[in-house]
């Protein structure tokens, strides 16, 4: 267990590395960076020291240790990797260097990766408020550390690294496993309205004398803590949903004004002003009664003739998304008015077809949002490992 292992401050085995270079001296260099939460340095580029205030800059050799004095405390701590040797750092990343004999920087690394070392670093550092704490060179070395023979390090090095590995592998099959689910289903929509129009000659939505609108101008000025909830563009979210996450009321105005744009059941949605354009959806069962904003448009085709729910999946489709994107006009705010509305076509089987067909792309769709549901819980999981396994190699239980 770890009682078995001494354990020594940092200033014991490491100290500062006089690696300082005069600004002066210096014309241009390799400027990095630390991220926080362990997650190493990264490359900021070439700039000129002489722009800057500083009268000096650390350079960087491989295998020493940086920390960042404002942001130690949130692991913004990291081992200089072969990439970045010879590389720059402000005086405010004092750079330290391990005694080879007794240390393995490696071992150093993953040691300062836990959240342990990060929370005592932010008790013992200095200043008012989170934004505001730094940790000196002096605070840094003397934190402690369990100090296992160097060739004790270096199998726990070995063993964290492989580890790791495993995580980093299964993290990228399971997110390469979701980023492949909604191809596998644009595929299919494609492939199912691509075999009707092979069948049915496509139809206009024009055809269908469709009540076409949009959303009242200038109705933000009636916004409300409650009333009839307010469609905009931003409530219209990817997968044909409406989201719920920033819900806002009005109280309509008196009069006729803008009563055409109140949503009735099955009504389609069209964002047709902006970046997310193309984007739809159907007014469902459940949602709060309500008006759509001028940047979505309503288009209500005869129920007894079109599923609602079949149209959304064919605008939702490879051909639908052409057809509402090929459309757009403008450059710096892209739009669609209601005859781009209007002329859009799909091929319209008879109803019990288009439910039939219906019923099985939301079972695809159901498929592809457990995938993704299991994706985020197995991102959670994985997540926790390492910070587990961490744990266990400094407790000399691994």
């Amino acid at each position: 267990m770890s009682a078995t292992w001494p354990k020594v401050r940092f200033g014991e085995v490491m100290a500062l590395s006089k690696t300082a270079i005069p600004s002066a001296e210096l014309s241009e260099v390799n400027l990095a960076g630390v991220y926080s939460f362990g997650r190493g340095l990264f490359a900021r580029g070439p700039m000129s020291p002489g722009e800057t205030s500083y009268k000096t800059y650390n350079r960087l050799v491989a295998d020493d240790f940086v920390i960042s004095q404002p942001k130690a405390w949130e692991g913004a701590l990291a081992r200089v990797t072969p990439q970045f040797d010879g590389w720059y750092l402000s005086p405010v990343f004092p750079t330290f260097r391990a005694n080879r004999t007794r240390l393995e920087p490696a071992f150093l690394e993953w040691f300062c990766k836990r959240q342990a070392v990060w929370a005592e670093l932010q008790r013992n550092s200095r200043g008012i408020g989170a934004r505001r704490e730094t940790v000196s060179p002096e605070t840094f070395l003397a934190l402690e550390i369990p100090l296992p023979p160097l060739a004790e390090q270096r199998r726990i090095v070995a063993r964290i690294e492989k580890l790791a590995a495993l995580i980093d592998e299964a993290r990228a099959l399971r997110q390469q496993a979701g980023e492949q689910a909604e191809p596998v289903l644009s595929n299919r929509v494609g492939q199912v309205f691509s075999q009707l129009e092979a069948r049915h000659e496509s139809r206009e939505f024009a055809s269908f004398d469709p009540h076409v609108t949009s959303g009242p101008r200038n109705w933000a000025k009636h916004y409300e803590e409650s009333g009839f909830r307010f469609y905009r563009a931003q409530d219209v979210g990817p997968q044909g949903r409406i989201l719920e996450d920033s819900r806002v009321f009005i109280t309509p105005p008196r009069g006729e004004q803008g009563r055409s744009a109140m949503l009735q059941g099955g009504d389609l949605m069209l964002v047709i002003t902006g970046a997310t354009v193309g984007r739809a959806t159907v007014y469902r069962e459940g949602l709060e009664p309500g008006f759509v904003s001028q940047h979505v448009g309503i288009c209500r085709l005869p129920q007894e003739e079109v599923e609602p729910e079949f149209a959304l999946w064919g605008l939702r489709g490879p051909g639908g998304q052409a057809q509402l994107l090929g459309q757009r006009y403008g450059q710096g705010k892209p739009g669609l008015n209601l005859s781009n509305i209007r002329s859009l076509s799909l091929p319209f089987p008879p109803l019990p077809e288009q439910r039939r067909i219906v019923a099985e792309l939301d079972a695809l769709q159901a498929q592809v949002d457990e995938l993704k549901h299991l994706q985020t819980e197995t991102a959670a999981e994985l997540d926790a490992l390492l910070p587990s396994i961490l744990d266990r190699a400094f407790n000399s239980e691994l």
